[in-house]
């Protein structure tokens, strides 16, 4: 069997085959437009993430399957008559509904989500972005008045394109605050909170469909990797460091409990007429994005320049830096954090600071995993993948402050073997390939003392609230 997976994801569109024997190759490769129209809004041209699918397929040729991961809460609008979106699709990083999600919290609207969805009431999930399109695109209305509007995440758009059919998948519909945890349906009362109509919203389906037109496999991005990392027992924990940076750990086929961790329960996949398996979500906005902004202001030239420095690590130096240039999710839920850096002096080089910078991600990351084995969903090793993976001080660093065994994917693009293994199983493959041994391994030779994590999370504190001062 030969498959086709293709990872949409938020900067680029990557494409894979994959076979029966485990031959996983890159068949194709394009970025992604980004717009910033404001501060705080990040949008895409869904018919240039639809292309790059489309050139995706060419590419590939003949294969008796496909899987397509997507964004999670990136969604948009468009008209069902057409196929024409009626504005750019929003970005899950996308804050623009910030202040309806406040009014709503103060409403104490806060305990329906959570008790319902599992998620906090934050821009981050696509149900108050599918409002404001509601309220401020002007063709939404009128359509919505003639039964043409369908609203949903990038692959139920990409879905309706491709087949004809209009629907979503389990994983990507409980990323909207739409979708009660429990039915795995759409949730009347939920809806009626955000003002979204339901007929609206695409028929939610299992992970492994039907989707048609030889599609077998279609879910979220971090939910892809989870599985792409082979973890298949509650548990089994991985960290993917894209864009942001996504822990996610397997609980079983029962809901997790809603507890103050921050940590969000949500569902990682549904094959067939199984029943659904749940994970724990814990995510960092932004890792990767943190690096690429830093190099876009010239603190180094090259990637290979960060893997190693010389200096002793920035925080036991009283350098940190706090990687909330989104904000700060889980588990403080504070979209008026913002980026800081803290400790700077006169003899602070830019080498200085792109240290504080790696090591600000995997404290971040380090605060989910530590909310994660409170929880007691921690393994004693944690998988990594995603860009940063490759960086070896990177890796170090974050099995010294982990304290744990850290191993690293043979394979950057989990996501794409994940979706990839997932359309076999669609398929009907009565069994995977082996999955490849971890490419490295990272043992906490120096574990960061816990006054440092204590350090880091001063600087967390003073990086809170800042954009409502």
């Amino acid at each position: 069997m030969k498959v086709l997976a293709i990872d949409q994801g938020t900067t680029g569109t990557k494409a894979f085959t994959y076979d029966s024997d485990g031959n996983f190759n890159q068949v194709f490769s394009a970025e992604v437009t980004q717009y910033f129209p404001e501060q705080g809004w990040v949008e895409h041209d869904a018919e240039e993430l639809l292309a790059h699918i489309g050139m995706a397929l060419e590419k590939a040729g003949q294969v008796d399957a496909i899987g397509i991961a997507n964004q999670g809460e990136t969604l948009l609008a468009w008209d069902a008559t057409t196929g024409i979106p009626i504005y750019r699709a929003i970005v899950w990083q996308d804050d623009r509904s910030k202040d309806f999600c406040e009014a709503l919290k103060g409403q104490g609207a806060e305990a329906l989500t959570k008790s319902k969805a599992g998620l906090p009431l934050d821009p981050y999930f696509s149900a108050s972005k599918f409002r404001w399109l509601l309220d401020h695109v002007p063709e939404a209305r009128p359509l919505l008045k003639q039964g043409r509007l369908h609203m949903g995440t990038s692959d139920a758009f990409f879905l309706e394109r491709l087949t004809g059919e209009f629907v979503t998948d389990v994983t990507t519909a409980s990323r909207t605050s739409l979708m009660s945890l429990d039915t795995l349906q759409w949730d009347a009362e939920l809806c009626d909170l955000f003002g979204v109509p339901m007929q609206c919203l695409p028929e939610i389906r299992a992970t492994t469909g039907p989707f048609g037109k030889g599609i077998t496999a279609s879910m979220v991005d971090q939910q892809a990797a989870l599985f792409g990392h082979g973890c298949m027992k509650p548990g089994d924990g991985k960290i993917t460091f894209g864009t942001g940076a996504f822990a996610l750990a397997l609980a079983g086929p029962n809901r997790p409990q809603q507890d103050q961790s921050g940590l969000l329960p949500t569902v990682a996949w549904k094959i067939g007429q199984e029943p659904a398996v749940y994970a724990l979500d814990g995510g960092v906005y932004n890792a990767a994005s943190a690096v690429n902004w830093a190099k876009s202001l010239k603190l180094f030239a090259d990637y290979a320049e960060i893997n190693t420095f010389e200096a002793a690590p920035a925080i036991a130096r009283k350098l940190a830096f706090v990687p909330a240039l989104s904000g700060l999710a889980c588990p403080h839920w504070d979209r008026n954090a913002t980026g800081l850096w803290i400790g700077l002096g006169l003899d602070t080089t830019a080498r200085d600071m792109m240290q504080a910078v790696l090591e600000g991600v995997a404290l971040r990351a380090c605060e989910v995993v530590e909310a994660m084995s409170r929880h007691g969903r921690s393994g004693a090793a944690i998988s990594i993948d995603g860009g940063l993976s490759k960086n070896p001080y990177f890796g170090q660093f974050l099995s010294n402050a982990l304290g744990r065994m850290v191993t690293v994917a043979s394979t950057a693009d989990l996501t794409g073997l994940g979706v990839a293994r997932m359309a076999m199983v669609g398929a009907g493959a009565a069994h995977l390939p082996p999955l490849p041994a971890p490419s490295q391994l990272y043992s906490p030779s120096d574990p960061l003392p816990a006054a440092l994590h204590s350090r880091f999370g001063i600087a967390v504190l003073r990086a809170k609230g800042w954009k409502a001062f």
